[in-house]
């Protein structure tokens, strides 16, 4: 896929790998609309964008929307197509996370992590996908995590809205294939973002203890493993060994990895 006058939806777009990702689209000469709560932010987002030399005649607009809302999905969704025209990619990048024990968390905390994590990205794709279907081509991507492909101790509300994500995708895959649309998951390792700081706030010490052993991964890096794996058409983008290993043979580890992690919360305890 080149990107040159493609135009690219991405949710989350005002912040970390949302907003990274756009900036590698940019030079690519993609226009762009950007999804996200706030408007400032989404304004920083566009100025940034703009500040690096990008073509003056890419299209870069911003819209305010919460995308746990559907009908704010789809009002957003449907103005962009009206100002820049039908979606060539998607990307659903936004997303939240409050780990915590389980017996601790209210049931709003879980209830919210899957109205934003899957129904944002699942309202996302329902808006776009008649105009990819008219086109008979697009790309969809989502955003998983490496917490959708083993539960991590702490992640009882985010775990399950990654998986969600890794079921939809996969069940996307063949029945969009036919009609010209690819579909990519992405497994991220823990990347260097605002939703990072907010989520350390509230992480379990044992949580810190099983996530703190692996790479840190800037937001940049993350977006550049995305772009290369949408030129590819790749379906599983995985950054990085960690998370190949982990894509490719995660029911294998599976065992070890909870043997690992039930060791480190014992040892915590004592």
């Amino acid at each position: 896929m080149t990107f040159n006058q493609q135009h690219a939806i991405i949710t989350g777009g005002s912040s970390g790998i949302g907003k990274a990702t756009a900036k590698l689209l940019a030079q690519k000469g993609a226009n762009l609309t950007l999804i996200a709560r706030d408007t400032a932010k989404l304004e920083q987002a566009k100025v940034e964008i703009e500040g690096m030399g990008t073509d003056p005649q890419a299209k870069i607009i911003t819209i305010s929307a919460d995308v746990s809302q559907q009908i704010q999905v789809e009002t957003a969704i449907e103005q962009a197509i009206d100002q820049i025209g039908p979606a060539d990619l998607l990307i659903t990048s936004a997303g939240i996370a409050h780990p915590g024990y389980f017996q601790e968390l209210p049931i709003e905390v879980f209830e919210q992590t899957m109205a934003v994590n899957y129904f944002g990205s699942l309202y996302a794709i329902k808006a776009v996908l008649p105009s990819m279907v008219k086109q008979h081509k697009g790309h969809i991507v989502l955003l998983s995590s490496g917490a959708g492909l083993i539960g991590i101790y702490g992640y009882t509300p985010y775990s399950p809205s990654k998986f969600a994500l890794r079921g939809l995708t996969e069940s996307l895959r063949g029945e969009l294939k036919p009609q010209g649309i690819h579909v990519s998951i992405v497994y991220p390792p823990d990347t260097d973002t605002p939703q990072l700081e907010a989520e350390n706030k509230t992480k379990p010490l044992e949580t810190k203890m099983i996530t703190g052993s692996a790479q840190m991964w800037s937001a940049t890096a993350v977006a550049n493993q995305i772009v290369r794996g949408i030129e590819k058409k790749q379906f599983g983008i995985m950054p990085g060994f960690e998370m190949r290993l982990l894509g490719r043979f995660h029911s294998l580890l599976a065992p070890v990895l909870n043997w690992y992690f039930d060791r480190i919360v014992a040892g915590n305890r004592e």
